[in-house]
């Protein structure tokens, strides 16, 4: 069996994966979206690179024996505040109509989303109004633990009553205090306690609790259903860089404090930036998943610009790495086009992804395949066959395919075709540079000449040529 190893944020090294709670099974638990808008870009890394360690981890495993879960989170102020939006907009239907119908709706936006960048769905994914029950239990056991305390109808976790807080991130509790913002409230013992409850008035979701009727703070919403799907341990836990504080750091303090063991590895993705900027709008370069896949840009060439860097690494979208993704996949399909693929993945493949997860590395090696072994490694990196991608296929002419508003290219190809059958090497050559100086790349195919048009077509320039 191929040994997966995998960069620990909490030892700050690379361990190798060894599934002790039941030997030979792995469970993964990923902090999901908060279901209030449109996923954006960075929103999609995560789900990307942990939707490769899923597969890998299937491949290597077998299926049954790994259990993914991603959460949705559909309790949170930001939902809350969308929805009042709305119903000041005018729009029909209570306050908590409304708030149900927002987070319905995004998640079906964000399934779409990640659908069509190949990301599959994990094996559970609990939304965290089903799992109220065990995080109030929780919020139960750590009061009665002394490491949580009522105020003013709501609870609050007691950070110094747990004496590792902030191994995670590497700083002490005033480092983190001095960047961090936190709520100033007058019932806090100290501003660093976090939420664990508040109180909700009759308009927002609420529910029952020894407390009033309230609703959980966010961290204890992963700790809840992390340990109600996989056990109070686990293998590994993932998300992005920027959940690693606050986020995973009281994660961790609320588990371990109720006594559990929880994850052992915890990995993060670092941050997205656009053309070497953060993505903001204020620079007018944020932008959504669903933004690019209207512009026209493939979801599997999406995918393979944000497996192009590693995850631990910043990732810059650029419309360069864009353009270069676009032709490297098309010269991957034209290669496995019809082609069956190998029983085997490519070692040099399963290790570059055992390595760390080293996409980057493994595309590298793909670039060297031969058709059969390269579609195998697409398939275990979540790439789509050429035969189902309508963007290859349409722009792969032959003679015999070509259509009336292709005259000009038909023709052309058929001069090319020509000069070659008449071992005029020398003018077919400079005729299919020129041509592919408009955007359109030539080979000679079992069929007779076919034709690609590249990202750069232009028209009137292949006009010019007839």
């Amino acid at each position: 069996m191929v040994q997966i190893r995998l960069r620990n944020t909490k030892t700050r090294k690379v361990e190798p994966l060894e599934p002790t709670v039941i030997p030979g099974k792995v469970g993964m638990y990923v902090c999901g979206p908060t279901v209030y808008d449109r996923a954006h870009l960075g929103n999609a890394r995560p789900a990307v690179v942990f939707d490769v360690l899923n597969r890998l981890l299937r491949h290597v495993y077998g299926a049954g024996n790994v259990t993914y879960v991603r959460n949705i989170t559909d309790v949170d102020d930001k939902i809350n505040a969308e929805a009042q939006r709305r119903r000041a907009a005018g729009a029909d239907g209570t306050l908590e109509e409304l708030i149900a119908d927002r987070a319905d709706e995004t998640i079906r936006w964000y399934h779409e989303d990640m659908a069509a960048l190949g990301v599959l769905p994990p094996d559970r994914e609990p939304r965290a109004t089903g799992y109220i029950a065990p995080m109030i239990a929780m919020i139960e056991g750590l009061i009665a633990k002394g490491h949580a305390y009522e105020a003013e109808g709501h609870v609050l976790f007691r950070v110094k009553s747990y004496s590792d807080y902030g191994a995670l991130s590497g700083r002490s509790v005033e480092d983190m205090l001095a960047g961090a913002r936190v709520e100033v409230a007058p019932y806090k013992e100290d501003p660093m306690d976090f939420v664990l409850w508040k109180p909700s008035d009759d308009e927002l979701p609420g529910w029952d609790s020894p407390w009033g009727r309230g609703r959980p703070g966010w961290h204890i919403e992963c700790s809840a259903m992390a340990a109600e799907l996989l056990g109070e341990a686990f293998d590994i836990h993932g998300g992005g860089i920027d959940l690693q504080f606050p986020h995973h750091e009281n994660e961790i303090a609320q588990s371990a404090c109720m006594g559990h063991a929880f994850a052992r590895i915890w990995m993060h993705n670092e941050m997205l930036q656009v053309e070497g900027k953060k993505m903001s709008k204020s620079l007018g370069n944020f932008f959504t998943v669903r933004d690019l896949l209207d512009q026209g840009v493939p979801g599997e060439v999406i995918r393979f610009v944000m497996l192009s860097t590693h995850y631990s690494k910043p990732m810059d979208w650029t419309a360069k790495k864009r353009a270069e993704a676009e032709s490297r996949l098309a010269r991957w399909f034209r290669k496995t086009d019809g082609v069956e693929a190998s029983d085997q993945v490519p070692a040099v493949v399963e290790a570059a992804l055992a390595d760390d997860l080293n996409t980057h590395l493994a595309l590298t090696e793909m670039d060297k395949l031969g058709a059969r072994p390269l579609k195998a490694a697409m398939r275990l990196l979540g790439f789509p066959e050429a035969e189902e991608v309508e963007w290859f296929r349409s722009r792969t002419v032959s003679l015999a395919g070509a259509t009336p508003d292709q005259a000009v290219l038909k023709g052309l190809m058929e001069r090319w075709q020509g000069l070659r059958a008449a071992k005029d090497f020398a003018a077919a050559d400079d005729l299919k540079g020129r041509v592919e100086a408009a955007g359109v790349r030539l080979k000679a195919g079992a069929g007779g000449p076919e034709a690609e048009l590249l990202p750069d077509f232009d028209a009137a320039k292949l006009e010019a040529l007839k």
